[in-house]
Formats: structure tokens, C-alpha cells, sequence
């Protein structure tokens, strides 16, 4: 559901009520059904779903969504749902999302559910809760157990993956290793293939202006790291261009011939993906042993509960999911 303040319980009752959605699958909220039935009360949504009691975190009872038919609620008993007010994230609202999503992730593992659908939350409400991820990225790799995986933010345009992911400027050089960029490499070339059905065409970005401009700008991490991991994966049969500049990569004529950029920070790949794929894209963690999926955008605390949130996001992170569960 996302954190309860924002527009992700909007999204999710827009979900329900979708019948093309729910004529290819039965999703299922993980959330709270009160604030469910209050959000609908407010912007004039439908609220009356099926629904079961999935109990607290530590005292689940994911078994009951067995044999659910049909868009329903997994009623997870965290929130303190007198205190949520629209737009106002903290602890409370953080501790919610969390634990909605802990519960999703428990689900997938015992098999009762193929994929995980996350909305947006907010990470300051987790860091007020005293939650120690950074991200759904990071929670979902550390519940996995996956050492190899990235976030992608894939649309049938052209995709993004992620070296560094929720980090500091000052820090991206030092996690930046020739390994990581080949795994990353190696993971995006893996799933653009499954999800298109071909080789996938894969552009590497530099770090620094004009790609280093050949040791000039920065330490030479284009040099040093960058194209040896170019050249380890092509070894391995994955052919990759670049350093390419990261300021004329996203050019028209070189987004018309790439599938995926690996881009070596967060916000290298999210401001031009945001920029063109914004009411269609995807956020999508590779490497996991289970499919998981996601908006490409925050709790716009602006216009939460205000029956005005564009869903556009969310049915294309659940027809990826779907596609995902198929190959």
C-alpha cells in the first residue's frame, strides 16, 4: 500500500476497481483496511473489497489468502490509523509501510503470492521509525539474502540500471568497483532479455563530465574501473558502448538504439528516465529469487487523498509483474 499518507492507498483502490487488471490476476493489498475505507470515504472511491485478516507482524496468518478469487485486502494490524493525517509522514506511517511490505515480502516466500507490487513510501518516515534501509531496494536484497542484485527502472523505451543506488555524491567513487559494474552489467542484459525477448543493446555512462574526457576530469575511474568492466563483459559475451558522456547519452538518436543505460549514480539515470517515461515507468530490483516490482514515483504528500493521483505508474508496475511471473 505504500505509506498510508500518501497517494498510494488511492492508487491501490484505483487498483482494485481496475477490471482490465483484475480480469489478468488478483491483486491483493497488503495494508490496512480501515484507512483503506477512510481514504475511499474522502475522494469517493470504492472500499468494499474482499478482505482477510492477516494478523500482526510477528503473528501473521498468510495462510488465509489461499483460495482468495478476485481483488482483496490483507488487513495487516500495524497502523495507528486515528493518527494518519493526508500528506503527514512519520514514525507511525513508516513503522505501517514497513511492516505492510515485510508481510508482502513473507507471502512471496511461502508461495502464496507471484509477485510483489510496492507503492511508494518515505524514507524519512523509516528513518524516523528507526528502520535501518535506506530503500525497498536494499530490504528486499537483505530478506533475499541476495548479494548480486541493482535497482532497474525499466520502460519499453529505454531503461536505467544503477551502480550506486541510495548514496551520497561524496560516496559513489568508493563504492563504485570493477565488479559491481560488470554484476550490474551482467544483471540488466539478463532481464531486458527476458522481459523483450532479445539481446538487449546496453550503453555504459562515465562517471565524470565528457566520460573523464581521457583522465582529465576526476581519478580516472573511467579508466580504471569503467572499461575494464566493459571489456570483462564482453569476454563473458556481453557487448556494451561506451564510456558514453553522461550529458548527450540520453541524446534522441542514441535513446532510439539503446535498450538499457548502466548508469554509475542515482540520480545519472533517474532525472532523463523520469523525465520521458515518468507516467510509465517501472522500478524493478534484479537479482532477487522472486519477482518485485514498482512506481517510479514518491508519496506526492502534495495531493494525497485529494481522488487526483494518476495510477498510470502502479498498473504498469503490475502488468511487468505479470509479464516477469510468465518467462
Amino acid at each position: 500500500m505504500g505509506d498510508p499518507a500518501g497517494v498510494g492507498p488511492e492508487l491501490c483502490l484505483r487498483l482494485l476497481a481496475n477490471k482490465e487488471i483484475c480480469s489478468s490476476c488478483s491483486p491483493i493489498i497488503f495494508g490496512d483496511r480501515d484507512l483503506l475505507e477512510q481514504v475511499g470515504a474522502a475522494i469517493g472511491l470504492e472500499s468494499d473489497f474482499q478482505w482477510i485478516e492477516a494478523g500482526s507482524i510477528g503473528h501473521l496468518s498468510l495462510e488465509r489468502l489461499e483460495g482468495i478469487d478476485g481483488p482483496a485486502i490483507a488487513h495487516i494490524r500495524s497502523l495507528d490509523v486515528a493518527s494518519v493525517e493526508p500528506g503527514q509522514m512519520d514514525a507511525n506511517t513508516g513503522q505501517g509501510s514497513f511492516d505492510f511490505i515485510e508481510a508482502a515480502i513473507a507471502a512471496a516466500h511461502a508461495g502464496y503470492i507471484d509477485a510483489v507490487v510496492t507503492g511508494p513510501i518515505n524514507k524519512e518516515a523509516w528513518d524516523a521509525a528507526g528502520i535501518p534501509f535506506p530503500g525497498h531496494t536494499e530490504l528486499f536484497a537483505d530478506r533475499c539474502q541476495c548479494e548480486r542484485f541493482c535497482m532497474m527502472m525499466y520502460s519499453p523505451d529505454f531503461s536505467c540500471s544503477l551502480v550506486t543506488t541510495h548514496t551520497g555524491y561524496t560516496s559513489v567513487p568508493e563504492e563504485m568497483t570493477q565488479d559491481r559494474i560488470v554484476e550490474v552489467i551482467e544483471l540488466s542484459h539478463d532481464a531486458i532479455k527476458r522481459i523483450e525477448q532479445r539481446t538487449p543493446e546496453i550503453a555504459v555512462l562515465g562517471l565524470n563530465p565528457h566520460a573523464g574526457e581521457h583522465g582529465l576530469f576526476g581519478n580516472q575511474e573511467e579508466e580504471k574501473l569503467i572499461v575494464p568492466a566493459m571489456q570483462t563483459a564482453k569476454e563473458r559475451g556481453i557487448v556494451t558502448t561506451g564510456p558514453l558522456p553522461p550529458d548527450t547519452g540520453f541524446l534522441p538518436k542514441k535513446r532510439d538504439a539503446t535498450d538499457v543505460y548502466i548508469c554509475m549514480y542515482h540520480d545519472q539515470g533517474l532525472i532523463p528516465f523520469k523525465a520521458f517515461n515518468f507516467d510509465s515507468g517501472v522500478n524493478v530490483t534484479l537479482g532477487l529469487p522472486m519477482v518485485r516490482t514498482s512506481v517510479d514515483h514518491g508519496t506526492a504528500n502534495d495531493i494525497a487523498w485529494q481522488g487526483i493521483a494518476d495510477p498510470a505508474s502502479l498498473y504498469s508496475a503490475v502488468r511487468l509483474a505479470m509479464a516477469l511471473c510468465d518467462t
